[in-house]
């Protein structure tokens, strides 16, 4: 009991790390390339990475992870990445949430697959509908749709979950902060030369303040610091319950811009939030 409760408040703070991923995208992407943008976050995350993985004496990965890292890799370090930041060049960060709000569902058929997971009936019940309860808010409240970028979301959504059942799955034995940790180094053979092939034309100097903070935001928390408790959360509180707590994160994010940018907050997502918070409670019920 104890230990699963570690995993999913570990598993919260993940979220709320991640509940700025998608904003500070938006913004990044104004100034970078979707490509260049996917390099270098994962390229500054994979410098510091090594100096936590030297500095604490990590021992290096099996043969046998390599695979498994190989996925964490595609799944979370590269594919969501660049897919949301395509996908972001015709949606808004908005819209973006009809999809995120598939991410909990993805999460668990995968923890199932990959993960060896068998939650109760009724936890599927209380996944799908949180999934539709977010999906309805987001489509009430974002703006125009667009084919290329409705795709391209959905696939990142797609390999999202699968990135992050096979590594929670591997940090239960390798565990979480050196699982994204291994994954980031070992994707720096093509990080590197891709950001150095897509640096703005304009030169660095031209980039605006904002695009910057974007990027710094999303390298170090967003595909580091947040990994840390993410995985660990997954790994402790299980794939597919604590997997439902992204379900939270469209409505931390709408929360944090009330807060810190002083938009209000229209009763439809409080009402939202309320029954995503139920839908929650009841997958971590059933879960396991």
């Amino acid at each position: 009991m104890a230990t699963g409760m570690r995993g999913w408040g570990s598993g919260l703070l993940g979220v709320v790390i991640f509940s700025g991923s998608l904003p500070a995208t938006r913004v990044a992407v104004e100034g970078f390339s979707p490509l260049f943008l996917t390099a270098a976050r994962a390229v500054i995350a994979a410098l510091l990475a090594i100096v936590l993985l030297f500095a604490l004496r990590q021992k290096r990965p099996r043969r046998g992870d390599m695979v498994s890292l190989l996925v964490v890799e595609l799944g979370v370090v590269v594919g969501f990445p660049l897919l949301t930041a395509l996908a972001l060049q015709h949606v808004t960060s908005a819209h973006s949430i009809v999809f995120i709000g598939l991410l909990p569902l993805a999460t668990a058929l995968f923890g199932v697959l990959r993960g060896g997971e068998r939650p109760r009936a009724p936890f599927w019940f209380f996944s799908v509908l949180g999934a539709l309860i977010v999906a309805g808010f987001a489509l009430h409240e974002s703006g125009p749709a667009s084919l290329s970028g409705d795709l391209l979301m959905l696939v990142a959504i797609l390999v999202c979950g699968l990135g992050y059942a096979e590594g929670a799955a591997l940090s239960r034995r390798l565990g979480g902060w050196q699982v994204i940790s291994w994954a980031l180094v070992l994707a720096l053979p093509a990080t590197v030369p891709l950001g150095l092939l897509t640096l703005p034309a304009t030169g660095l100097h031209a980039i605006a303040t904002s695009a910057w903070a974007g990027l710094a935001y999303v390298s170090v928390f967003s595909m580091l610091v947040g990994f840390v408790f993410w995985y660990r959360g997954l790994a402790l509180g299980g794939i597919a319950g604590v997997g439902q707590l992204q379900l939270l994160q469209p409505f931390l994010g709408l929360a944090l811009a009330g807060l810190l940018l002083g938009e209000p907050v229209a009763w439809t997502m409080v009402a939202a939030a309320g029954s995503v918070v139920f839908c929650v409670a009841g997958a971590k019920r059933f879960s396991r």
